[in-house]
């Protein structure tokens, strides 16, 4: 069985008509499955992460309160708080006091370098390339650029 929470629009506090689906934000559904040998609090912050790189969950997006992911998606609120805590530590959250829990404004070409290397490294690995291999011909493309 896999609990999830779907986390509602931005700007959107607590919907008491919502069911036990969880709350909706941006689409993006967050699920913590109890059968991984992943914890828990991995799982989130690992799905939060991947969200707001695959351009899911946008700069400005509010998350919800700490208790109400923990009571949708059926963890501790310590574990909760642990992950957004660790996220606005890394810069990819960032906590505004009363008003909430957002996506931190992004390094876009940070983004943008990290999306191609990873298309790269796909591409590298299905052909067959070890990662010796592959730096080497970035490397060769660079000295070659400058």
């Amino acid at each position: 069985m896999v609990d999830s929470i779907t986390l509602s629009d931005p700007g959107a506090a607590g919907d008491a008509s919502r069911g036990p689906g969880g709350a909706r934000v941006a689409g993006t559904v967050l699920a913590v499955n109890p059968a991984s040998a992943e914890p828990p609090f991995r799982q989130l912050k690992s799905q939060i992460v991947e969200a707001v790189n695959n351009g899911q969950l946008t700069t400005g997006t509010r998350l919800p309160p700490v208790r109400t992911l923990a009571a949708e998606v059926g963890v501790a609120t310590a574990t909760a708080a642990k992950v957004y805590r660790e996220l606005e530590e890394a810069g990819v959250l960032e906590g505004r006091g009363r008003s909430g829990t957002f996506v931190a404004a992004a390094d876009l070409p940070a983004a943008v370098l990290a999306r191609a290397a990873e298309e790269f490294a796909k591409r590298a690995v299905g052909a067959g390339f070890d990662v010796d291999e592959a730096v080497a011909a970035v490397r060769n493309v660079f000295n070659r650029l400058r």
